[in-house]
């Protein structure tokens, strides 16, 4: 099994790095918005024209957006799988239990923001 930061690595293998990081993380998010809506654009086919779901584009749109997402964790020196941990984190901190609207509308910013901040040590 592939672990995200293997996927990361193997992944920028085809990237053009610039010297710049800003442009990286600007390469990286347009893409991962441009993406983004080709993934939606597989559903709004399946809901307004009728056509069936194409699993296999989905798959591919997909590792695109993981593609530019591993771009933007580059970007900002930090791995795809201390992003994923950090996202898991937070996530605890706003649904101890599980998710509700309670909690999903009555947030402690403060509290995700810390862990956050604490998961942000670790790089590539």
């Amino acid at each position: 099994m592939m672990t995200l930061n293997e996927y990361q690595e193997l992944a920028l293998r085809t990237a053009h790095l610039h010297e710049n990081h800003e442009d990286d993380l600007l390469h990286g998010a347009a893409g991962v918005c441009t993406e983004a809506g080709e993934l939606m654009d597989i559903y709004k086919r399946f809901k307004f024209y009728g056509k069936p779901v194409d699993w296999v584009n989905v798959k591919e749109e997909v590792g695109d957006v993981m593609w530019y997402l591993a771009l933007v964790c580059q970007s900002a020196g930090i791995s795809l799988e201390d992003a994923a941990k950090g996202n898991i984190e937070k996530l605890r901190v706003r649904y101890p239990d599980r998710f509700s609207r309670n909690a999903a509308l009555e947030r402690d910013l403060d509290a995700e923001r810390e862990v956050l901040e604490k998961k942000k040590s670790l790089t590539v």
